[in-house]
């Protein structure tokens, strides 16, 4: 079925995306392996190739482009290769929605440009060790200097991604204890810079997949945020965290159908040059049969991921949609990459080959932005159950 979703410009942009992957990424990804996470410098690369500014309004050095195409396309040329872009996705997907729905002309003129240069990378920190999901549960604290000048922020936070590289933090804070009638209320989001005294990063967590995604703890003790850092209105922030999570959810949704594609080729090709028994792999009709299925669970994640993009760029896609997406794409992606691993044999263990850090890498995806069962709870509230 010919796809619509894209047109020519997002072709070209794919083009040169798959070029840079091959020359700049691809050689070095090993070395991204054995670190645990992508050099610095190679988001400055990712910056001059325009990738952190094409949602970004021009005078402010973006394209001004006001759609996610883009962005569906760097998660299927990223799959493709079987390659991530370690913390560049959280700078954009989940930093840059925040800026641009919350901040004042000011602070978009001090944030803005830094970030799509790349000279600024950003994170969000939400987890703590204690809450995961129950964002209303957190217990870090920010509060007011007695002069009205700063924030006191204390407290920690896990599973922070892009945590180690990031310049600018949006950190989730209590500025008022939850009241009685709505336990949500008193979160604020702030800016930290992470140079700021008292800001530390503790242990750079060792994942199970995304190896080359720098993952870490947090640690805030008595940190000065100046109020100009507030983003948005105090003690509103769990509903800024609501209203961001439909894209979020899309990206993982997106990121998954690109890894359930991405499994079929591997596998497509492996069982072609693979001989048993004297004959190719793909000679069997199992493994016909099962790439078969395969490509017929890829096909309809394909288009509820490409759905969910059209309803995300018209601003019409609902926490139920972005929830019934996420849920569905990646749990074809889970069954997908599981059957593409098992037609690599003994090779399919073997991190040498793309579909072992796949299988890897995609696990989390029925985790984060919410897990499947969260995400079943939010489908089943929206059909009034």
């Amino acid at each position: 079925m010919r796809r619509t979703v894209f047109n020519e410009d997002h072709e070209a942009f794919r083009e040169t995306l798959r070029a840079f992957i091959e020359a700049e990424v691809v050689p070095e990804y090993d070395e991204w392996l054995a670190a645990g996470q992508a050099p610095r410098d190679f988001y400055y690369k990712l910056a001059d190739l325009g990738v952190f500014g094409i949602r970004v309004d021009e005078e402010y050095g973006g394209a001004g482009i006001d759609s996610y195409k883009f962005e569906a396309i760097l998660y299927e040329e990223t799959a493709r290769a079987g390659i991530t872009f370690g913390g560049s996705g959280v700078h954009v997907l989940l930093g840059l929605p925040y800026v641009k729905l919350l901040a004042t002309d000011e602070q978009k003129k001090r944030y803005l440009p830094k970030f799509v240069s790349g000279e600024e990378m950003w994170a969000i920190a939400m987890t703590e060790p204690g809450t995961g999901s129950d964002l209303a549960g957190m217990k870090t604290t920010a509060k007011l200097s007695e002069d009205g000048t700063h924030y006191v922020l204390n407290g920690s936070k896990t599973f922070i991604t892009g945590g180690v590289h990031a310049d600018q933090m949006i950190v989730c804070a209590r500025t008022d204890a939850p009241s009685a009638e709505d336990r949500r209320h008193g979160i604020s989001l702030l800016v930290v810079d992470t140079k700021s005294e008292g800001y530390s990063i503790g242990r750079k967590l060792d994942k199970l997949g995304l190896k080359t995604s720098d993952t870490a703890e947090l640690a805030f003790v008595d940190v000065k945020v100046p109020v100009e850092n507030l983003l948005g209105e105090e003690n509103k922030g769990f509903y800024y965290l609501g209203h961001n999570l439909a894209s979020e959810r899309w990206g993982i949704a997106y990121g998954a159908y690109a890894q359930a594609k991405a499994a079929v080729r591997f596998a497509k090709q492996y069982v072609q040059e693979r001989t048993v028994f004297g004959k190719p792999v793909a000679h069997f009709q199992n493994t016909k049969f099962e790439l078969a299925a395969c490509q017929a669970e890829v096909d309809a994640a394909e288009a509820v991921a490409d759905r969910a993009t059209e309803a995300l760029d018209a601003g019409e896609l609902t926490p139920a949609e972005a929830a019934s997406a996420k849920l569905f794409c990646t749990e074809v992606a889970h069954r997908v990459i599981d059957r593409c691993l098992q037609l690599h044999g003994g090779y399919g263990f073997m991190n040498e080959y793309p579909i072992a850090r796949l299988y890897a890498d995609n696990r989390v995806n029925r985790i984060y932005g919410g897990t499947s069962e969260i995400m079943k709870s939010i489908i089943a509230k929206d059909m009034g159950l």
